[in-house]
C-alpha cells in the first residue's frame, strides 16, 4: 500500500521537481534578476495543482513550502501563498459519529445544527449551529484523517529529502529538520484542543485593541476532534466590491491588517501564521474578524527583541545596525560580505521610503557582488519561516486593494504605540556591550604574546647596551596603538584597520632608527 502510494506520488511530483531544479539554479545564478516571470509562475502553479490533486497532506505541505524562501524562488512563494485549504466536505452521516462521540447527542446539545457544511478543509469541516439561542460554528475533524495523514507523511519523508537533494545538494543538511518541523506542525493542527489554547492566548493578547475581534470559544463543547466557537459573520477581506458597497475605508483596512498581525509578532511573540483571505473577514464598521488558529507561529523573547531591533534599524535608516540584527537572527551565512549586504540594505531602505535606487547604482552593486563571489547569502532560520509566510500573505492582501500604503510608516507607528523603541535600544546597548566584551577578551588573549615580545626586546637591549633603547620604546608605543585600534575596530572598521597599520609603521620606523 505504502510502496504503491510512494511510486504514484513520486511520478506526480517528478515534473514539478525537474522544473524547480532548473528554476532554482537560474534564480540563484541571476540573483533573482532578468528571469522569465511567466515561466516561473507556470511552474509554481504546477506544484500548486499537484498538491491539490494529491490530497490533504500535500495541500498542507504546499502551504508550508510557501514560507520557505531558503528553498523556493520568490515567484514560487507568491504563487503557493495563494494555496487555500479548501476541500469538498464529506457527507454529514460520516461526521455525525465524531461529533456525538466527542460532546454527546446532537439533538440534546444543540437547538439546531445545519447538516450542510459551511466549508470544507483538508483536516476538518465547518458547520453552523444554534446553541442556547446563540449562533455558533462547529469545526469537526474529517473521518479517518489521522490514518491518511500518517500514511502520506511516511511517503513524503521518503520522497522529499531525496527530491530536495536532487534540486540542490546544499539542501541535504537542512531538509530533514524542515520536514520534521512540518510533521510536528500538522500533528498540532489535527489536535483542536491545541487550537483552542492558541485562540484563547491570542484573543487575550489582542483584547485591548479595538480594530480586531476574535470569536469566543465554547470549551465545554470542544475536544481534540471538535471545536465550537462563536459565529461572527463578515465580508471577506479581499472582496473589494462588497467592501466598497459597505463604505469601508480600504486604505485604513490595509493599515489595520498590518498593525494587527505585526503587533502580534513584535509585541506578543505568538501570531496567526495563516492570514489568507478566507481567515480574515470585516464587520460592517470596518473591524477585522480572525478565524482558524490551527497554524500559529511562536518566537522566544530573545528572537522577538532581535526582530524589533531589525525593524527599528530599518525605520531609522541605519544599514550597519540592520545587518547586525540580521546576523544575530541567524539570517546571514558566516562568510557574508558586510559591505555588499549593507549597500543592498541601503537600497532597500530607499525603496521603502519611496526613493527608487538609481539603475547604475544597482548594476554597480551586482557587479561588485559577482566579482567578490558574494551572492547576498541570506538564509532562513526555522523560527522565522512562519513569520515570512505571514508577511508574504499580508502583502498579497495589500496588492489586492491597490491603495496608498507605506509599510515603513505603519511600522514606525507600531513601534511607537507599543513602546517597543525603548526595548530595542536596551537590546542595542546589550549587543554593543557583548561586542565590546568580546573585543576585550580577544585583546587579553594576545596580551601575553605582546608581553613576551617586549621581554625579549629588553633582553636584547640589555645585551647590547651600546645601542640606545629605541626598539623597546617603539614596541611600547606600537603595542598601545595596536590595542587601541582593536577596540576602535568594533565601532569603526576603517579607523581600526588604519590604526593597526599605523602601529606596524611605528614599529618599522623605530627598528630603522635602531639599525643606524
Amino acid at each position: 500500500m505504502i510502496l504503491g502510494r510512494t511510486i504514484y506520488v513520486f511520478f506526480k511530483l517528478l515534473p514539478a521537481i525537474l522544473a524547480l531544479r532548473k528554476d532554482r539554479v537560474l534564480w540563484i545564478s541571476n540573483n533573482g534578476k532578468d528571469i522569465d516571470q511567466k515561466r516561473f509562475q507556470k511552474n509554481a502553479k504546477r506544484i500548486l495543482n499537484t498538491c491539490i490533486s494529491l490530497g490533504p497532506v500535500y495541500i498542507k505541505f504546499g502551504q508550508w513550502l510557501s514560507s520557505r524562501a531558503d528553498i523556493l524562488p520568490q515567484p514560487y512563494l507568491e504563487e503557493l501563498s495563494k494555496l487555500q485549504d479548501s476541500v469538498p466536505p464529506v457527507p454529514f452521516d460520516k461526521v455525525k459519529p465524531i461529533i456525538e462521540e466527542s460532546i454527546g447527542n446532537i439533538q440534546e446539545k444543540f437547538d439546531d445544527l445545519d447538516r450542510i457544511a459551511l466549508s470544507g478543509a483538508s483536516l476538518g469541516q465547518v458547520y453552523k449551529a444554534t446553541k442556547g439561542g446563540q449562533k455558533v460554528i462547529v469545526k469537526v475533524k474529517r473521518p479517518g484523517i489521522e490514518k491518511m495523514v500518517e500514511e502520506d507523511l511516511k511517503v513524503l519523508m521518503k520522497i522529499i529529502p531525496f527530491a530536495m537533494r536532487f534540486v540542490d545538494p546544499n539542501l541535504r543538511f537542512s531538509i530533514i529538520p524542515i520536514m520534521k518541523q512540518f510533521v510536528e506542525s500538522i500533528h498540532e493542527e489535527m489536535d483542536y484542543s491545541k487550537e483552542l489554547e492558541n485562540l484563547k492566548k491570542i484573543k487575550q493578547n489582542m483584547e485591548p485593541y479595538g480594530n480586531v475581534v476574535i470569536p469566543n470559544v465554547h470549551e465545554d463543547y470542544s475536544t481534540k476532534n471538535v471545536l465550537t466557537m462563536e459565529y461572527i459573520p463578515g465580508i471577506k477581506v479581499t472582496n473589494v466590491q462588497e467592501l466598497d458597497k459597505m463604505g469601508i475605508d480600504r486604505q485604513k483596512l490595509v493599515i489595520d491588517v498590518h498593525k494587527v498581525f505585526f503587533t502580534m509578532l513584535l509585541k506578543h511573540s505568538i501570531f496567526h501564521a495563516d492570514p489568507h483571505p478566507g481567515n480574515i473577514s470585516v464587520k460592517d464598521d470596518g473591524t477585522l474578524i480572525l478565524y482558524d488558529f490551527g497554524m500559529i507561529g511562536r518566537l522566544n523573547n530573545e528572537t522577538r527583541l532581535r526582530l524589533v531591533r531589525l525593524y527599528l534599524a530599518l525605520v531609522e535608516k541605519d544599514p550597519p545596525r540592520t545587518v547586525n540584527a540580521m546576523d544575530d537572527l541567524g539570517m546571514l551565512s558566516p562568510d557574508f560580505n558586510r559591505d555588499i549586504i549593507e549597500k543592498g540594505i541601503e537600497m532597500s531602505i530607499k525603496s521603502m521610503y519611496g526613493k527608487k535606487p538609481d539603475e547604475m547604482e544597482v548594476e554597480a552593486l551586482m557587479s561588485l557582488a559577482n566579482k567578490t563571489m558574494a551572492k547576498f547569502p541570506f538564509k532562513l532560520p526555522k523560527h522565522l519561516a512562519l513569520y515570512l509566510r505571514m508577511s508574504t500573505i499580508i502583502e498579497g492582501i495589500y496588492h489586492t486593494h491597490k491603495v496608498d500604503f507605506k509599510f515603513i510608516k505603519v511600522l514606525r507607528q507600531i513601534l511607537e504605540e507599543e513602546s517597543l523603541i525603548k526595548d530595542a535600544y536596551i537590546e542595542e546597548i546589550k549587543h554593543s556591550f557583548k561586542r565590546f566584551a568580546k573585543t576585550l577578551d580577544d585583546t587579553l588573549t594576545i596580551a601575553p604574546e605582546i608581553k613576551k615580545f617586549m621581554d625579549e626586546n629588553r633582553m636584547i637591549q640589555a645585551n647590547n647596551s651600546k645601542k640606545p633603547n629605541i626598539l623597546l620604546s617603539g614596541s611600547i608605543l606600537s603595542s598601545a596603538v595596536f590595542i587601541g585600534s582593536a577596540f576602535l575596530f568594533q565601532s569603526n572598521e576603517i579607523f581600526g584597520i588604519s590604526g593597526m597599520i599605523v602601529s606596524m609603521g611605528i614599529m618599522a620606523i623605530f627598528a630603522l632608527f635602531r639599525n643606524k
